[in-house]
């Protein structure tokens, strides 16, 4: 069986060392941690649960608490998850999952069970009930998403606000005058959830600031949903020539429709490149880092853990990718 001191010798470091590098209980530099990591996967070691959690007073679990609800696009979830298991086990932690909608009870629950050293929160609202339990308990926390007041709350996420802001842009750099955005569906305004208000929230100011006519409506992604919503907009507004999606469910279905429309139109929409890709023709979008947001957030926990408390806001600035669904210049009126 593979030791300690087997991993030690493969990596040219103490047995101290290993044991730091994988409770994290002390700070390891990048270099010799990837050394550690390396004999690690090469050896195929496997520290002892109970004696590594009796040894550090640790359960070496972080806590991912994502309630599945209505108008969540799981796909999304699960590549951020998928990524916080990833880079967790690279800190020798494992991941518990907790999929019910148990607010703060599942919050005091975590805490008193000793179940996890630290909690990651998704699904996060802006006014969040979950998070004024955190800092009373004083346990160690991550936000996936952005709530209105982080406080000392430690959060990452994509700079929705700037994404909706540079969907604006580059629709009045197209020339459009007119423009919508389609959103999520209503459940997910109506619980304030953070990545759709402040995508909201970007969009219709910088429309304003490029004086741009603009109007906003949710979808519940259905295609009569997404029909209905066109046809809503087009009715209201028919000189809308500009769409912005953050809805993944709804972008296919509305990229059918408007390929029918007799006049230019542009969409662009804020998207995993899969979903972007698989619309015909390929959307121009704004891609979610679901990658680097888990793994982020794995190592803001950590971080914590060492004894080295992280606060704030770590927002991802949004970068946008243009494709066919938008590639043409609209005529600007006068």
């Amino acid at each position: 069986m593979v030791t300690i001191a087997d991993v030690a010798a493969r990596a040219g470091v103490s047995t101290s060392t290993v044991s730091y590098a994988l409770s994290g209980k002390r700070r390891i530099s990048g270099p010799t941690r990837e050394r550690v990591m390396r004999a690690v996967a090469d050896l195929g070691y496997h520290p002892h649960a109970g004696a590594r959690s009796l040894a550090s007073n640790r359960s070496n679990v972080i806590a991912v608490m994502v309630p599945l609800r209505p108008g969540m696009y799981v796909p999304v979830i699960m590549e951020i998850l998928m990524a916080m298991t990833t880079a967790a086990r690279t800190y020798g932690e494992d991941i518990l999952l907790l999929t019910g909608d148990e607010g703060t009870d599942g919050v005091r629950r975590v805490a008193a069970s000793g179940l996890a050293d630290a909690a990651v929160l998704m699904d996060v609202e802006l006014h969040d009930e979950r998070i004024p339990i955190l800092r009373e308990l004083a346990m160690p926390a991550v936000a996936v998403g952005l709530p209105a007041e982080p406080g000392e709350l430690a959060c990452i996420d994509l700079d929705f606000e700037a994404a909706g802001a540079l969907c604006a842009d580059h629709l009045a750099d197209l020339g459009h005058d007119d423009v919508a955005l389609i959103g999520v569906s209503h459940s997910v305004y109506r619980r304030y959830i953070g990545f759709a208000a402040r995508t909201l929230s970007g969009f219709l100011s910088r429309a304003r600031e490029r004086g741009l006519r603009a109007t906003h409506r949710p979808c519940d992604g259905t295609f009569d949903s997404v029909v209905a919503t066109l046809a809503r907009i087009l009715d209201e507004r028919p000189r809308t020539s500009g769409f912005a999606v953050q809805n993944e469910e709804a972008a296919g279905p509305l990229t059918n429709l408007l390929r029918h429309c007799e006049r230019d139109v542009s969409v662009v929409a804020i998207c995993p490149d899969q979903v972007a890709l698989g619309c015909s023709p390929p959307l121009s979008s704004v891609p979610i880092p679901a990658d680097e947001m888990g793994r982020g957030a794995i190592r803001l926990a950590m971080a914590q853990l060492s004894g080295h408390p992280t606060t704030g806001a770590t927002l991802i600035p949004p970068r946008l990718v243009v494709r066919n669904s938008s590639g043409g210049r609209a005529p600007r009126r006068s």
